[in-house]
């Protein structure tokens, strides 16, 4: 292939919805595969590690393996190793972070960075003031990631962005963002199948974290109209997609034209 020659695929509305394939998934995957086309699964999805995500793919009938996903808690604890080793690492996360948080010093109180990840029951006001407290006693805020929102067969669901958000607002400080829409992370991605971002495209469902973040870093940005997408997205976006398709099914097609 001439023009793309890497691609980097969101999982949740892209892939699947509630951990099932969506139309077009399967078939996606293997005719990468077929094509001998390098791809990475680039998730700000942190309730699963990446073993665990690959089996519930798998089982999906989507075949992929540990190695060809990057989630966001792994680009925070490689973020924390590099410029904060040795804090004290409060976390406030869905599913289990510390398998991908290998060391990484977790604490309850007393943190010197305050983490949050994806949102849950959890995010109650008690753990979300804990955090504010810590945040004004001088502790950093990371967000694994910054989506506002997701969308699941039972409905909407908040996201933890929405909570960085307020505690931006509340403390005067700015998140450091180790997931979607951060550069780095792209960027590292794509450095694991060795193509360079003005050769690669990523694909995903939310017009701002997904495609102008991956737009912004200098790849091809490809929004898929499932998973969270709405139409009034595309109108109050600050930037335009490269290419809109109805889903990813229809993805080997556009990459065959952009050859």
């Amino acid at each position: 292939m001439g023009g793309i020659q890497g691609v980097l695929l969101d999982i949740d509305g892209v892939l699947t919805v509630s951990w099932r394939a969506l139309p077009g998934a399967i078939e996606t995957v293997e005719w990468l595969r077929e094509r001998h086309v390098p791809f990475r699964l680039i998730t700000n999805t942190t309730t699963h590690t990446r073993a665990d995500l690959a089996a519930t793919l798998r089982s999906a009938g989507i075949a992929v393996e540990a190695e060809e996903i990057v989630t966001a808690v792994v680009a925070t604890a490689s973020y924390l190793r590099a410029h904060r080793p040795g804090a004290r690492v409060f976390v406030l996360s869905d599913g289990n972070a510390r398998a991908d948080l290998e060391g990484v010093t977790l604490v309850e109180e007393g943190a010197d960075v305050v983490v949050l990840g994806g949102a849950y029951e959890g995010f109650t006001y008690e753990a979300l003031n804990r955090a504010f407290r810590m945040l004004m006693d001088g502790a950093e805020l990371i967000g694994m990631h910054r989506n506002l929102y997701w969308r699941t067969s039972e409905g909407w669901q908040l996201d933890g962005g929405a909570f960085i958000a307020g505690l931006e607002e509340a403390t005067g400080r700015r998140a450091v963002v180790c997931g979607k829409p951060a550069a780095a992370y792209f960027e590292s991605a794509l450095s694991t199948i060795g193509v360079t971002p003005e050769r690669a495209a990523m694909v995903g469902d939310d017009v701002v974290n997904d495609v102008l973040g991956a737009q912004a870093a200098g790849l091809t940005g490809v929004l898929v109209r499932t998973g969270k997408f709405r139409p009034e997205d595309l109108e109050r976006a600050p930037g335009v997609p490269d290419h809109v398709i109805d889903e990813v099914g229809s993805l080997p097609e556009l990459l065959e034209r952009l050859s």
